[in-house]
């Protein structure tokens, strides 16, 4: 008996340094995963994320936001003031998704997307939808404080939803999402929501992707 209690007294130290370096490992692959500047999902994580909640079965809807006038914040103020905003724009988003029981993502540059749970029965809805799409939209536009001086920020988003589990196709909601965001940010900006799934696109599309968007051809897109 005292031998077994002296092994497992040996294996106690072994066992617990293993675990705390499983548990910095797993941090590291998380961090790995996230944006440096917004602490919000990159790509590919958040798409992975995004698919498994369309399959859960409750209605969802899909959101694009880019930030309008984004490169005149860098040549006024100096991109260090355009870091500002970026973080302050991810930090907002991102509460806003976590408020809605959602997933979040910096899709690169100052272009971001979310996945959310949509309440309310076909009656109600789209009203739900619009009244968080109004609440973002005001989060989103507030000024960002830099070096004592408050910068304006604008912003365009489009959303499209589907409320069906196991068919639906994140990348065709992410395009018509960015159809709606790029039409409305073509007026200035604001908010837009896409007509059903299924009906005939407003821009044509390469790779699953607008036309013109950063992943629509091999190389670097240009931003819209």
């Amino acid at each position: 008996m005292s031998q077994t209690l002296a092994a497992l007294a040996a294996a106690l130290p072994l066992a617990s340094g293993w675990s705390i370096h499983s548990l910095r490992m797993r941090r590291r692959i998380e961090a790995a995963r996230r944006d440096p500047l917004t602490g919000l999902w990159t790509r590919d994580p958040f798409e992975e994320r995004a698919c498994k909640s369309l399959a859960e079965g409750q209605q969802r809807a899909v959101y694009v936001v880019d930030l309008n006038w984004f490169k005149q914040i860098n040549d006024t103020f100096g991109h260090a003031a355009g870091d500002a905003v970026i973080r302050a724009t991810g930090q907002r988003f991102g509460e806003w998704t976590e408020d809605n029981a959602g997933i979040a993502g910096r899709l690169g540059g100052d272009e971001f997307a979310a996945i959310t749970p949509v309440d309310g029965n076909t009656a109600t809805v789209t009203d739900n939808l619009h009244s968080k799409l109004a609440d973002l939209l005001d989060r989103l536009e507030q000024p960002v404080e830099f070096e004592g001086q408050d910068i304006d920020v604008y912003a365009s988003i489009g959303a499209a939803r589907y409320w069906r589990a196991g068919t639906a196709d994140l990348s065709a909601l992410l395009r018509r999402a960015d159809e709606q965001m790029y039409s409305i940010k073509q007026e200035g900006g604001g908010y837009a929501i896409a007509p059903a799934l299924g009906s005939v696109p407003e821009f044509r599309t390469v790779n699953g992707r607008r036309e013109g968007r950063r992943g629509a051809t091999g190389g670097t897109g240009a931003a819209a």
